[in-house]
């Protein structure tokens, strides 16, 4: 079974507070942008005990089995006993770069695995399973648009639809880690409302009322992101931000 897991963008970001566990709590709206994906390719194959794994395209810093993919066939595996696939992954999103595409490949794999071995997992619960495997992970299972709350775990579905714009995402030569992002926060609650925001002011105006917290540092350490965030304004786009913690930059843009 062959599927492309997608990237998303952060509609504003806001670092609410820290909890006494060391995350953060946060407020945002993912949105699934299809236009940039990977290739996923699961087949089943009894002659396999375990599975077999080849990754395509870019390259990911970790090994086969911290792979998020593996990760999730091995949950899969040891709740439900599976065995007996291949999988390859074609990376085409950039990692570290505040897309998703690591979280997007672990539910689409928990996905196509419910499917093909008929485990009959209903949405909700592989989401509560993807959250095993990463705050963000569980919004791929739905993969429409969400406001997420808690650390980006609570979701609650919004009506957003940018079908009739175009989403354009640059990835500059420059890795954010997490953890420098977050250092650069101060927490803190938003003073309106995200999903009053978004849902009723214009597209056109987002730029005026939507913020993203990690940009406050990030920009200042590194300016070649914002160069690319002010290139997008420059080019027409209505709305440019940095997606998550960075250092991907999407502008949206009327088209034409």
């Amino acid at each position: 079974m062959i599927t492309h897991p997608n990237a998303k963008i952060n509609l504003g970001l806001y670092i609410t507070e820290k909890r006494p566990d060391g995350y953060h709590n946060l407020e945002t709206v993912f949105y699934p942008v299809t236009g940039l994906t990977d290739t996923l390719i699961i087949e089943r194959d009894v002659r396999i005990d375990d599975i077999e794994y080849r990754q395509l395209g870019n390259s990911i810093n970790c090994s086969a089995e911290n792979n998020l993919v593996v990760r999730a066939y091995r949950l899969l595996q040891t709740l439900r006993g599976i065995k007996g696939v291949r999988i390859t992954l074609e990376k085409h999103i950039p990692s570290g770069a505040g897309l998703g595409g690591g979280s997007a490949d672990a539910a689409f794999t928990l996905k196509t695995l419910n499917n093909i071995f008929e485990l009959n997992i209903s949405d909700n619960e592989l989401a509560t399973l993807a959250k095993k495997l990463g705050a963000d992970c569980p919004f791929f299972i739905y993969n429409k648009p969400m406001l997420a709350t808690g650390i980006g775990d609570i979701l609650t579905p919004i009506d957003i639809d940018l079908n009739d714009y175009m989403i354009d995402i640059i990835k500059p030569e420059v890795f954010v880690s997490t953890a420098e992002a977050y250092a650069g926060v101060s927490p803190k609650q938003p003073t309106e409302n995200l999903k009053h925001l978004i849902t009723n002011t214009p597209i056109e105006k987002w730029c005026e009322v939507l913020h993203n917290d990690f940009e406050d540092t990030v920009l200042l350490r590194h300016p070649e992101i914002a160069t690319v965030k002010q290139d997008m304004y420059t080019r027409g786009a209505i709305y440019s931000a940095m997606s998550g913690s960075g250092s991907a930059v999407f502008g949206i843009f009327k088209k034409s």
